[in-house]
């Protein structure tokens, strides 16, 4: 009986201590976390949606559209909501295939999270928001997905905007592309999720890029009230989404249509040809006009989603890696279009401006000879003829002469470079600081680069010098190779001789962009200032409120009088007219434009040479500076010449078009338009 009394005492103490937690836990729940449990119960039931803002066009400097929106119906599936049903949505999706024409497993792959080893097309954006399936729907397709919503659950048909690109191909990599954001960026930024949609998308690239933050506006805002099934019962709040600012660029449309087709016909012109670039560069602003690459690729592919061969073909080296713009990333050695900067150093170094110098078919430097173009030899000249007829050969002597006052082969402290250093004042060897993503810096060798190349290099030259590359099947090519590493292993670091050489008509080690290269002729031929070019002119509000306008950056100015630079350009005047320019010239009306450039070709280990021609106009007060590069196009005046001829007759209106009628001039006296269009309604008022 004792013992059956202590069961019961121990049973009543064992139910009076639960009761006395569940008194406790109740007062914690409805007192001290009451209001937190309130706010949890009415994030439940309310729901926010946010509403995708129009994003802005992109003008050209006259108002023509670039990239605009049209709108479309567009289909959405909601990922999040088909993983909660039994099957995983898979009745839902097989319905929706029917209806759209789209095959079941082309859906699913459109719906999967994009990943390490995930294929194309997949989604790259966030996993709780509609993603969107085809764009090419009709109405009745859009009507059926709409009026049988208990048949299609998580999926929705709805119009919406997407970009259009009403000049096809047109600068595809200047406008760069837009692809959604990821969770992985919103989960990094907090700031996005304010101003991110969640559909919304974002620019990877070109003007879509830089101006992301101006064209994509800001959302709109739908806070609703659910019941346990997600039906909405009250509306809380709407804000409505603010349109993105319209970006008026400095880029000329019908110019960069000339542009475009003078690269094709470059290409054309050389079948070995593997890439090309042209800019055209306004001297007195240091805007763009107009700015193309070869290959190229359609823009249009980003709407809708992108297939995954296609997108492979735009990252492949087989298809020339079209996403790459070449005016702003491509890196060549400028062969005798880099002379301009030669000749300020030589009169930099002391050597006399109106002086003669010996123009032999070779010279020789520490026991190499080297070779004048073509072999010729035109006596005693001054720089004026070395200039417009390519005289190697002076440029040698230079290079070689202010290598061996450095001290050689063993610098001296405090070396002055001259050559080096004035490429680095014309701007080559560092970006240019172009409103565009991923641009390329170029480089500029001296000692000081040759150093910490070889420090970095040394262990990986040593290694081929003993082992060779066994890997490479041309066995010549391998054997050079192997006393290549052999000398970099041993000698490395030190500045060569024919470093110096090389250096001096821009072949070597020496690589510029295309853009840098416009960017010195024109603060050569202009007033001497380095300015950092913009395509960005200026952002409106779609009611015609000017917002900014971008302006031109001045990061410099040539280290040369403006008697050298006008010896110089006076030079460079006579290139097309009677220099290595007057083939690709012959013809040309030059009493009514007087086009002043120069040739250059650059020679490249295992390939055809690069073509060049750099080119301003009017010669006597340019306005325009065109520079064409053609990858293997062989030389200058053969290939880039007669590009940036044909650039030039389309901005002028020279000679006949297509059609065998005059040729409309695509800038009237070639001036670019010197005011903002108006912008009214979020259009260019015409």
């Amino acid at each position: 009986m004792t013992r059956l009394r202590g069961r019961l005492f121990g049973l009543q103490v064992l139910i009076i201590a639960m009761l006395v937690v569940l008194v406790v836990r109740l007062w914690q729940v409805q007192v001290v976390q009451g209001p937190r449990y309130v706010t949890l119960a009415a994030e439940v039931r309310t729901r926010e949606v946010r509403t995708p803002a129009l994003r802005g066009a992109i003008l050209d400097s006259s108002g023509r559209p670039l990239v605009r929106n049209r709108t479309t119906l567009v289909v959405s599936v909601d990922r999040s909501r088909l993983e909660r049903m039994p099957d995983g949505g898979e009745a839902v999706l097989r319905k929706l295939s029917s209806v759209i024409g789209m095959p079941y497993e082309r859906i699913k792959e459109r719906i999967r999270a994009c990943g390490p080893g995930v294929s194309k097309p997949c989604w790259p954006g966030s996993p709780y928001t509609p993603i969107p399936i085809t764009d090419r729907v009709n109405p009745r397709q859009a009507m059926q997905i709409l009026e049988r919503q208990e048949e299609f659950p998580g999926v929705t048909a709805e119009i919406q905007a997407v970009r259009d690109y009403p000049n096809g191909k047109d600068a595809a990599q200047l406008l760069g592309y837009l692809q959604p954001v990821t969770q992985k960026e919103l989960e990094q930024r907090e700031g996005l999720k304010a101003s991110f949609s969640g559909v919304d998308l974002t620019g990877r690239d070109g003007l879509e890029a830089t101006y992301d933050a101006e064209l994509r506006g800001k959302p709109g805002l739908r806070r609703v009230q659910v019941d346990r099934m997600g039906k909405v019962i009250a509306e809380q709040e709407r804000v409505a989404p603010v349109p993105g600012d319209i970006l008026v660029t400095s880029i000329d449309a019908r110019v960069q249509s000339i542009v475009e087709k003078s690269l094709d016909q470059a290409m054309r012109d050389a079948p070995q040809a593997d890439g090309a670039a042209a800019v055209v560069l306004d001297v007195k602003t240091g805007r763009v006009i107009a700015m193309a690459s070869r290959p190229t690729y359609d823009p249009a592919v980003w709407t809708g989603g992108i297939s995954e061969k296609e997108y492979q073909r735009l990252l492949s080296e087989k298809s020339g890696k079209p996403l790459i713009s070449r005016a702003i990333r491509g890196e060549y050695a400028p062969g005798s279009t880099f002379k301009i900067s030669s000749v300020a150093a030589m009169v930099a170094d002391g050597y006399p401006l109106h002086g003669t110098y010996p123009c032999p078919s070779s010279y020789t430097a520490e026991g190499r000879a080297y070779s004048n173009a073509g072999g010729m030899s035109l006596g005693s000249i001054t720089l004026h003829t070395a200039l417009v007829k390519s005289c190697d050969t002076v440029f040698y002597r230079a290079g070689h002469e202010m290598w061996r006052k450095d001290g050689g082969n063993t610098a001296k402290p405090g070396a002055k470079e001259t050559m080096a250093n004035m490429a680095r004042a014309f701007g080559f060897g560092r970006r240019t600081g172009i409103d565009l993503p991923g641009e390329a810096a170029g480089l500029i060798p001296d000692r000081r680069w040759k150093l910490d190349l070889w420090r970095s290099t040394r262990d990986e030259m040593c290694r081929r010098a003993k082992t060779g590359y066994p890997e490479m099947k041309d066995k010549a090519r391998a054997a050079f190779a192997k006393r290549l590493a052999h000398e970099n292993c041993v000698e490395g670091h030190i500045f060569h001789a024919y470093e110096a050489v090389n250096f001096s008509i821009g072949q070597g080690d020496v690589l510029v962009t295309p853009l840098q290269l416009a960017r010195a002729y024109a603060a050569l031929v202009g007033d001497g200032k380095l300015r950092s070019p913009r395509v960005g002119w200026a952002l409106f509000r779609p009611d015609g409120t000017l917002v900014r306008e971008i302006p031109v950056p001045v990061e410099g100015k040539l280290p040369i009088s403006d008697e050298v630079r006008n010896y110089i350009r006076k030079a460079l005047s006579e290139v097309a007219s009677d220099g290595t320019a007057a083939g690709a010239f012959r013809g040309f009306p030059f009493d009514q434009v007087n086009v002043g450039g120069k040739t250059g070709t650059a020679e490249v280990w295992g390939k055809a040479d690069t073509s060049w021609f750099a080119s301003f106009a009017p010669a006597e007060d340019p306005r325009l500076v065109t520079v064409v590069v053609v990858s293997q196009g062989g030389w200058g005046a053969s290939t880039a010449a007669p590009a940036a001829r044909r650039i030039w007759e389309g901005i002028y209106g020279i000679g006949k078009d297509e059609n065998g009628k005059p040729r409309k001039p695509a800038l009237p006296g070639g001036q670019p338009p010197a005011r903002l269009p108006v912008i009214k309604d979020g259009a260019a008022v015409q």
